[in-house]
């Protein structure tokens, strides 16, 4: 079974270079919820083991009865060299039941939250121990610390070999009209074959969507503009628009604190595109037309 997870996830990566007080941080989660963006992702590495604090600063702050609204999602699996974690001697991957355990207590603390909605393993760990991991995620599931499991950046070989020890519940990946390959190497057919919804960050390919100054990223904005005028939306909704327009049905990880760009995401939902449309996207970020 999959996540019940908003159609627009609301991504904390840079929550640590906001700035803000706790209760500037729960006004920011009450205005996205108050949208309908209620699931939030998090990386344990975030702002080198920082940001789960920081929201969860913000959480004890919250109505008992918000807190039930929201959904979880956090990665784990990337050992960083850092003052928070003094035992790491250099960056490296770890998906053992150990780290995997010690990680996602870690992230319940530093929450204040007593389930994860969703766990995702980070990147690709050449180490990875199909078995142990599973056995690892049955554990911490019977306990109640963990509803589901998925994968994040992973290939379709990578995640296919979880996908036989126990079922996956996402794929967090990179997805966006300046970024196609998920498209063509089996990703997004991986997803709809298994029947889940793929997450999508970078769907504004970092910002060059709206202000990039290549060649190709000129071509695509054109294309993107073409859909905005017609439609009496803003590129950046047009963008949002052209990813959801896949079958697999993605969710966008939105990456921003400005709830004026939330909403963008969020009228992408009410926005089907044509197929014309969407081929002249991917043909401006493709650089040929189709075969």
């Amino acid at each position: 079974m999959s996540p019940q997870l908003s159609p627009v996830v609301a991504g904390t990566w840079r929550m640590h270079e906001w700035g803000w007080s706790p209760a500037e941080r729960l006004a920011w989660i009450e205005q996205c919820v108050e949208l309908g963006v209620t699931s939030f992702d998090h990386a344990d590495i975030y702002g080198g083991y920082s940001v789960e604090t920081l929201f969860g600063e913000a959480l004890r702050l919250a109505t008992p009865a918000l807190r039930q609204r929201l959904q979880i999602v956090t990665k784990c699996g990337i050992r960083l060299v850092s003052p928070a974690r003094p035992l790491h001697r250099l960056k490296s991957y770890d998906t053992s039941a150990a780290h995997l355990r010690a990680s996602v207590e870690a992230s319940l603390r530093a929450l204040g939250v007593e389930r994860i909605e969703l766990l995702l393993i980070h990147r690709p760990d050449p180490l990875l121990d199909p078995a142990e991991v599973a056995g690892a995620i049955d554990a911490l599931r019977r306990e109640g610390k963990l509803a589901h499991f998925g994968v994040s950046n992973h290939t379709p070989s990578q995640a296919s070999l979880l996908q036989r020890a126990l079922p996956l519940a996402a794929n967090q990946i990179e997805f966006s009209p300046l970024h196609l390959q998920p498209l063509h190497d089996g990703t997004l057919d991986q997803c709809l074959d298994l029947g889940i919804r793929p997450m999508a960050w970078s769907p504004l390919g970092g910002g060059r969507l709206l202000n990039g100054h290549d060649e190709r990223e000129r071509r695509v904005r054109d294309a993107l503009e073409r859909i905005a005028a017609e439609h009496g939306v803003s590129i950046a909704t047009a963008a949002y628009a052209w990813i959801l327009r896949h079958p697999s049905r993605p969710l966008p990880i939105t990456g921003t604190r400005r709830i004026d760009a939330i909403r963008e995401a969020l009228a992408a939902t009410s926005l089907r595109l044509d197929r014309e449309s969407w081929f002249d996207v991917w043909q401006a970020s493709a650089g040929h037309e189709v075969a």
